[in-house]
């Protein structure tokens, strides 16, 4: 069976990352800290029940430092009250993801040591809670490297799913981490590898240095959905936001592609008047604007329609399944 008699299949995956991910993004130093497990604490399971509602499996990236039931610290409680959390999904039939251990947005200009040590310490964390090995990797801020994709490679993961080629996504990063940085107050994100915005949008397997380009590497990359020609970011974060006549076009371009991989984020499920999360990065978060009814009501309408076309599976049943045709 050829990608192009496949019937055409949809993947959800939500990167659980803190809220102190978004700090960092907007230059604002630290959250309080009675909001550090706020996303797997409140916003996961909301998720997880409008996902059971439709009966969709989802795989949830996550930063192996929130849920380390082993990590010897004052939270410990919350970190094995989200590991349990993790572990009912994975039983009822989710995947999980590795989203490096403590979420670094320079992994990518990190050498081999410590990119092993990031992807290692999350590895542990997840084969505790599952019991299973681990079947893909997402890079925090979308940005993969050759040191990456081998120490991936080695460990025998099936799948990477870093690579996100949106260039007006790039050029807007960009516009905004320059506006930080000419008033003082940079952030804590780094610009993507730009050969990564001429990548290939449908699932390959790359180049071990250059991942980028398709090659032989031994797994495959299963790229962030982009639109076909103008490569508008067909993600969860965007769509939320946007008009309504604008989430319908963009699920009509989707239409021309064989596979959506449709990434989502835990802040996606928060609320900021039910979580208490400060105006200070509400001002900064269009999607925390919206009340978690409205975001909700979006995107059980948007999953509807997904389901119109779109068959439902994880990344790695979706990687299994590329590495069978090819």
């Amino acid at each position: 069976m050829t990608e192009a008699s496949a019937p055409p299949r949809c993947a959800i995956s939500v990167d659980l990352d803190s809220l102190a991910c978004y700090y960092r993004i907007h230059g604002l130093g630290a959250p309080p800290g009675e909001l550090e497990h706020v996303i797997l604490e409140r916003a996961l399971p909301r998720a997880a029940r409008l996902f059971a509602s439709r009966g969709v499996r989802v795989t949830w990236f996550v930063v192996g430092r929130d849920a380390d039931a082993e990590l010897s610290s004052a939270d410990r409680a919350a970190r094995a009250g989200n590991a349990a959390r993790l572990r009912a999904l994975a039983e009822a039939g989710d995947e999980l993801g590795n989203h490096s251990y403590s979420h670094p947005y320079e992994l990518a200009r990190l050498g081999a040591p410590e990119t092993a040590d990031e992807i290692d310490r999350c590895d542990r964390v997840l084969r505790a809670i599952t019991g299973q090995p681990v079947r893909g990797f997402r890079a925090p801020g979308y940005d993969l490297s050759p040191v990456m994709l081998d120490a991936l490679a080695r460990r025998g993961y099936r799948y990477d799913s870093s690579v996100f080629p949106a260039p007006g996504y790039y050029v807007a990063k960009a516009v905004v981490m320059a506006a930080l940085a000419a008033s003082g107050r940079p952030s804590g994100a780094v610009m993507t590898n730009p050969r990564a915005l001429v990548a290939p949008a449908r699932p390959y397997r790359p180049a071990m240095q250059a991942p980028w380009r398709r090659g032989q590497a031994p797994l495959v990359e299963l790229p962030v959905a982009v639109t076909p020609w103008l490569r508008i970011p067909a993600i969860g974060t965007s769509l939320l936001v946007a008009p309504a006549a604008l989430r319908r076009r963009i699920v009509a371009q989707m239409a021309r592609r064989a596979f959506w991989n449709f990434e989502l984020h835990g802040i996606d499920f928060a609320d900021a008047e039910l979580d208490g999360i400060p105006g200070e990065l509400v001002a900064r978060q269009p999607d925390l604007r919206l009340p978690i009814a409205d975001k909700l009501a979006r995107l059980g309408a948007l999953l509807d329609r997904i389901a119109e076309r779109w068959t439902f599976a994880t990344l790695a049943e979706v990687a299994t399944d590329t590495q069978r045709v090819e």
